[in-house]
């Protein structure tokens, strides 16, 4: 298997009113090093795209990039460009990206020029600006730093400008191999990513996956959120390594309507913090994405005072809807 690390530039309308609602970003340059299995170098792929949607640069865009329109009208457009990228790719790959936008926008954009999908449910890839801040800054491993900054921070050579397609590519493929040469690599190299443009249409297609520290579950979509939480195995909290049910400790609460939190207990292996992020998707309809994850008992704590803590805003919110009531 080789691994596709690549970047895009895109542009988009002028004005808001002129956006096409189909391709709201137009793909005007793709960039991307094909790495081997062992993390070495083996191919470059490098092109500009003349644009068929938007005619005018954004001016944002124009000052991040510096490519002018008249340099894409000597371009081909993004069927013949697209096809020679795929094949380019081959079969047997892997994506890479930093960051999570770059495979959504092909894919929209692939969608808009009728490409046959990459995927038939959730894409597969690697978020090297997660792995990064995975392997070298795991006290706050949410944290995502630019990709210039990981650069910098790494002592990699700076060769060429960064923001353009091919450079940061070519930057976020170097990053890569310097994550894979960690000695905890293997372990980090395992927490693949998924791109969601496309949701799991059944139950069979739904993600379930286990990672060293937690289990991660991706639902097909449903009506609502009423519908979701009904869900077997949405709400579900058996613990993901020995498959054996939990004891409830807390039933799932929501401080927000988006997130939802439960906590379970496991006779073998201890307390299991249940989250739930709630998404929306383009139908208005939701899909949830799910974690599992061991804890200790302070943790477990923090779960109890989260709940306390949303009981008690929600008393408060009541008594002042009654004392309304009674001015009124």
């Amino acid at each position: 298997m080789n691994y596709i690390i690549f970047d895009l530039e895109w542009n988009q309308a002028a004005k808001k009113q002129d956006e096409n609602a189909q391709i709201p970003f137009e793909i005007i340059e793709i960039g991307a090093i094909k790495l081997n299995s062992n993390f070495e170098k083996i191919g470059e792929f490098s092109r500009m795209i003349r644009p068929s949607v938007y005619h005018t640069m954004h001016s944002v865009t124009q000052g991040i990039i510096h490519i002018s329109m008249s340099e894409l009208k000597k371009e081909q457009t993004f069927v013949p460009v697209m096809r020679h990228f795929l094949k380019w790719c081959g079969e047997d790959c892997l994506y890479g990206t930093w960051g999570s936008l770059d495979l959504t926008e092909l894919q929209q954009n692939m969608d808009y020029y009728q490409f046959p999908p990459l995927s038939d449910g959730p894409l597969t890839y690697l978020d090297i600006q997660k792995l990064y801040a995975l392997i070298y800054e795991p006290e706050d491993d949410k944290k995502r730093r630019s990709l210039k900054s990981a650069v910098e921070q790494l002592g990699i050579s700076q060769d060429i400008p960064f923001h353009r397609a091919f450079a940061d590519a070519y930057y976020t493929a170097k990053v890569l191999q310097r994550i894979s040469a960690e000695p905890d690599a293997g372990q980090i190299l395992k927490r693949v990513s998924y791109d969601v443009y496309r949701l799991p249409k059944t139950r069979k297609q739904e993600v379930h996956i286990i990672f060293d520290t937690y289990a991660k579950y991706i639902s097909r979509e449903f009506e609502d959120k009423q519908t979701a939480m009904e869900d077997r195995e949405v709400v579900s909290t058996k613990c993901y390594i020995c498959h054996k049910n939990c004891r409830k400790k807390l039933r799932w609460f929501t401080p927000n309507g988006k997130h939802y939190y439960a906590l379970a207990f496991c006779n073998k292996h201890g307390f299991i913090k249940g989250k739930i992020r709630m998404k929306k998707t383009e139908g208005d309809k939701v899909y949830i994405v799910k974690t599992l994850k061991l804890i200790n008992e302070e943790q477990a704590k923090a779960v109890w005072d989260k709940q306390e803590h949303t009981r008690e805003i929600r008393r408060q919110h009541r008594r002042a809807k009654h004392e309304h009531k009674e001015q009124e």
